[in-house]
């Protein structure tokens, strides 16, 4: 065999489609998986996506004098935002567990109100955006699987679920000593490291515009495995009770948005997704009903966010 001829054998068996089989496949590039998605496992459950063609005759708002903003409002009515303006919301909830913003309210009445925010999050969102919730499970007697009422919350309003990365916060819990029985299997007590973030999309998993990315080779590849390694943020240096790493931001602003995209947090908190929207060139909207926050926020934006050369 000579070598053009092997040269061109190894580049079709390198390009050749895998389809799924009984086993799986190792190999994914060009991989069709339609013969999965028909299965009887995905009828009736999920909502359709939007076709393409329909998706992209929707007028999208141009990101004006309501962008770049905090607003101090509940984000249960974001009237100041467009519907079908936004390309990524990304933001972590009150978890209803005591902190000094925290309203000691049931779990209906809690799930509500994620509910009520969700709809109007999906209102502002654009065809094909993205919506990532960052939440913590909760307890241990018993214990709150938090993140699955979310999942029938979101895709009861419609909401494509994407996945969900595992943010590991740390190696080891070094401050805990809550091992519950010491040693002994009468009642040990797990120790959470680790927090999640749930993906989801409004009509579609792909958008249909097209935009420029900034996220380089090795972030790409590093952000679309599903557990993130980043340290948590210092409540006492932000000055927040819970705020979430401006870096968290980063990979998801960079990940899941176009520069030049409007990123809303309907729960702002400090502003770290804010401020991580406006160092990579998005604009940015966040909701937050504490006056305290909303001026922390905006402070921290004046702060931590790079003048524009």
């Amino acid at each position: 065999m000579g070598e053009i001829e092997l040269r061109e054998k190894i580049i079709g068996y390198l390009m050749k489609k895998t389809e799924t089989s009984s086993y799986g496949v190792g190999k994914r590039e060009s991989h069709d998986s339609s013969a999965f998605y028909k299965r009887s496992l995905y009828d009736g459950i999920f909502v359709k996506p939007t076709p393409k063609k329909e998706m992209s005759e929707i007028e999208i708002p141009l990101p004006e004098d309501w962008v770049s903003k905090i607003y101090c409002a509940s984000s249960t009515n974001m009237e100041k935002v467009p519907e079908n303006s936004v390309a990524l919301a990304f933001t972590s909830p009150p978890y209803n567990v005591g902190k000094e913003y925290d309203d000691d309210m049931g779990l209906r009445e809690y799930l509500k109100l994620i509910r009520d925010v969700g709809k109007d999050v999906y209102r502002v969102l654009r065809p094909g955006g993205r919506y990532v919730i960052n939440i913590a499970n909760l307890g241990r007697k018993p214990y709150i699987p938090m993140h699955t009422f979310y999942y029938d919350i979101h895709m009861d309003l419609d909401f494509l679920p994407m996945g969900e990365i595992i943010w590991q916060k740390a190696k080891g819990a070094n401050g805990s000593c809550a091992w519950g029985s010491w040693m002994s299997a009468k009642s040990p007590r797990l120790r959470d490291i680790h927090e999640y973030l749930l993906v989801f999309a409004k009509q579609d998993f792909s958008r249909p515009d097209k935009g420029e990315s900034d996220i380089g080779r090795k972030e790409f590849m590093e952000s679309t495995l599903s557990v993130w390694e980043i340290p948590p943020e210092s409540a006492k240096k932000v000055g927040h009770p819970a705020p979430f790493p401006v870096a968290l931001a980063d990979k998801v602003v960079r990940l899941y948005s176009y520069i030049d995209d409007v990123v809303l947090d309907p729960f702002a908190g400090s502003g770290s997704t804010c401020v991580a929207a406006a160092n990579n060139n998005r604009y940015y909207v966040g909701y937050d009903i504490s006056k305290e926050y909303c001026a922390l926020a905006k402070q921290r934006i004046l702060n931590e966010v790079a003048p524009k050369s």
